[in-house]
Formats: structure tokens, sequence, C-alpha cells
């Protein structure tokens, strides 16, 4: 988990706190991370990385070749390359309860990434929100977003990524 924490902070917000510089794509060569992580007091091996990367269940990183990068969640400036895609009719995003009078004025934004980060399915929903205290899912009616122009990604671990989703294709449980 320790190391997993740190690869999140420096391949997705601050690679400069460790003399990093990714390329346009997040991607960076593994044994710079590695000398850097080093240099800066966070001795990690390969083999330690390679577990990380494999272990992750969320698959927050890639390798490819030489190189790794986080699968999504950027705030740093990074295009992934990730081609449009069509969505299921329905995708979820968990939450708390505190956020909810926000969420139905606004939407879901993207706040300090680049993306909004949508699950699959209800079950992973309720785990993201689990993190911040008790969950609460809401459905987006995501079939009704692309119909109606708004641009769908989904990263290598399965995170649907968009821009933002407009209160009307929310759906909340229970009444409102």
């Amino acid at each position: 988990m320790k190391v997993s924490k740190y690869l999140s902070k420096h391949l997705r917000h601050q690679p400069e706190r460790i003399g990093l510089t990714l390329d346009e794509g997040g991607w960076v060569e593994i044994d710079t991370l590695l000398a850097a992580a080093a240099a800066h007091g966070f001795g990690i091996t390969r083999d330690e990385l390679d577990h990380v990367v494999a272990a992750n269940d969320k698959k927050r990183f890639a390798i490819e070749g030489t190189r790794i990068r986080a699968s999504q969640g950027h705030s740093i400036d990074v295009d992934l390359g990730l081609p449009p895609a069509t969505p299921p009719a329905y995708l979820y995003h968990g939450t708390v309860a505190h956020n909810l009078d926000t969420i139905r004025r606004e939407g879901l934004r993207p706040m300090n990434r680049h993306d909004v980060h949508l699950s699959p399915d209800r079950e992973t929903a309720t785990r993201v929100g689990a993190r911040r205290g008790r969950p609460v899912v809401l459905a987006v009616d995501a079939g009704a977003m692309h119909r109606d122009g708004h641009l769908f990604h989904v990263s290598a671990n399965g995170v649907w990524l968009t821009k933002a989703v407009p209160p009307r294709y929310l759906r909340f449980p229970g009444p409102h």
C-alpha cells in the first residue's frame, strides 16, 4: 500500500517533487522512476514495483516495455491517448450523502482531476464511495449523454471517464 500511494502521488500529481518529467502521455522510464525514488529516500526495487503493479486490485498503473504510468486520475496535464468509447446504457458514481445537494445543482465535476470517474457497476461504485464514508451510488444515464454528444473514454483498468455529468443525466436513490 505504501508503495502504491507513493507511485500515485508522483505519477498522477507531483512528479516534479522527486525530479521526474512525464512525457505527454504520462509515461516515464522505470529506471528513471526507481533512481528518482531512491535519490529522495524511497528505495524501491524493480521486483517490488512489478509486484505492486501486478497486485494492485484497481490496476492503477500500467507498464509498457520499459515505461510506467498511472492509468488515470491525474491532476497534472497528460493525454492518455484513450480513444472515444461507447458507454453502456448506465454507469455509476459512488459518493457520500453530504455531497448530494451540490451534485443535484451542479452535476458531477472533475474537481482536481481532468475527468469525472465512473464505474461500470454498482458494486465498484459502492467501494469507491465507501472510501469517504457511508456510500451513496448514483446512476448515470450514459446512453443518453452519449446520444447527446458527450464523449466517454475507458481507461486500461476499466474506469469510465467523461468531462462532466450534468444533473439531468443523474438518477438519485430514494426520494428527492
